[in-house]
């Protein structure tokens, strides 16, 4: 090896040289952000065919978000310990004006449609009455269903499904969920694109010294893509416990080293926008156990009609008949069902303060055990990674070979 014809090589030709590891520094940042972005957009397939992208979370948005939720409903969140929190005496009294609102409302209505003529020539003292003692029933069946749901919260309300189908509807927020929970480990994956970057390119200033390949350009291009993604990627995670390496760095897995931290942001975006009161009700209202729920209160209904007709039942009988007394109880219970929504949205800050999910997330992560807690953010990564490392790969060594164009011609 003549060391002098490389010595005067390097002088003549010093600015490829020192465009060798800037330009490995901007590979390794490039590619970075690459496939930090292709994580997360398009949130739904861009393309023709096959031939085409959708960000890796929206394109597995089921899987990611089942696999977060198994985490959450195993690990974070006892549904029935949480759903005790909530006093039916405190709920009856949130929604006790709605309530008797909406009674006195759904009486009028029937006796109205079953009996107008009767209604019409009671007297307002009779009225008043009548009213009165629906009015006063009205919150004891409340808060008998409350204590029943309470006792059985999994017989009405699926978490895990409601959690799911809310992320795979809205693609933007299961986005959220990994990103704004990583966002310090996105910032060090691209920036340690440029370290790594600069390591490389130096070994490749050695080799294309030594060479003279065109090939040395694009190769170490893909290596610096392929190498610098997989490390970074790496060093989010592990080790999961601070370890020393060569007697001088100490490391742990940037994810594992933010526990606390990462414990808030994902307790307050599931509070926020997964768990939220308003989503609890759509999901007890129209979930896949919504009809037990409807039963359920059919049931209290129809039980709570007969409790007030008491002695006085066989005259309302003989009066509407004995099919359109069922028929009426029937009709109460649907007209309490379709008031639902709009009467228990007077108690939504009461509910999210009683079941305070983000505090019990919080804690519950900062239990968890290191594999257990690498399990929020893991599942993002571990099955599609490999594409992400393809690509920087790619880019890598096209970038290589534009160097090649620009160096060499």
């Amino acid at each position: 090896m003549d060391w002098r014809a490389v010595a005067d090589d390097m002088g003549e030709h010093w600015h490829v040289y020192l465009t060798m590891p800037l330009i490995a520094a901007v590979i390794g940042y490039v590619t970075k952000r690459a496939a930090i972005e292709m994580m997360y957009k398009p949130l739904e397939f861009v393309g023709i065919g096959r031939l085409g992208w959708q960000g890796v979370i929206p394109a597995n948005a089921e899987r990611m978000a089942t696999v977060a939720m198994d985490l959450m409903t195993t690990n974070l969140i006892d549904p029935k310990e949480v759903f005790s929190r909530l006093d039916p005496k405190a709920v009856v009294a949130e929604l006790r004006e709605p309530i008797e609102r909406v009674v006195e409302e759904i009486t009028t209505e029937l006796v109205g449609e079953y009996q107008p003529n009767l209604w019409e020539r009671l007297p307002n003292r009779a009225r008043a009455l009548l009213l009165a003692r629906v009015r006063a029933e009205a919150p004891r069946m409340v808060e008998r269903v409350m204590r029943e749901l309470a006792a059985d919260i999994d017989q009405v309300l699926d978490v895990k499904d409601m959690a799911v189908r809310n992320l795979v509807r809205d693609k933007a927020v299961l986005n959220r969920l990994i990103r704004d929970t990583a966002t310090p480990e996105m910032r060090f994956i691209a920036r340690s694109g440029v370290w790594f970057g600069l390591v490389i390119g130096l070994v490749q200033v050695v080799v294309w010294a030594l060479t003279k390949s065109a090939w040395v350009m694009p190769v170490f291009g893909g290596l610096t893509g392929w190498l610098t993604d997989w490390l970074a990627l790496k060093m989010i995670f592990f080790p999961r416990q601070p370890k020393r390496f060569l007697g001088l760095v100490t490391w742990q897995g940037m994810f594992q080293r933010r526990k606390s931290e990462v414990a808030e942001d994902y307790g307050d975006l599931i509070a926020k926008e997964v768990l939220t009161v308003h989503n609890v009700l759509e999901a007890v209202l129209t979930g896949p156990k919504s009809d037990r729920l409807f039963e359920l209160i059919h049931r209290e209904v129809r039980r709570s009609i007969d409790a007030q007709a008491g002695t006085v039942k066989p005259l309302v009988v003989a009066a509407v008949g004995s099919r359109r007394y069922q028929e009426m109880k029937r009709a109460a219970a649907h007209k309490a069902v379709a008031r639902i929504p709009d009467t228990v949205r007077h108690v939504e800050d009461y509910a999210t303060g009683a079941l305070n999910i983000r505090d019990t997330i919080v804690a519950q992560i900062r239990a968890l055990t290191p594999i257990q807690y690498e399990g929020l953010l893991r599942p993002a990564f571990r099955q599609d990674e490999w594409k992400l490392i393809a690509v920087g790969a790619v880019i890598g060594f096209l970038v290589g070979e534009l160097q090649v164009l620009l160096v060499l011609h």
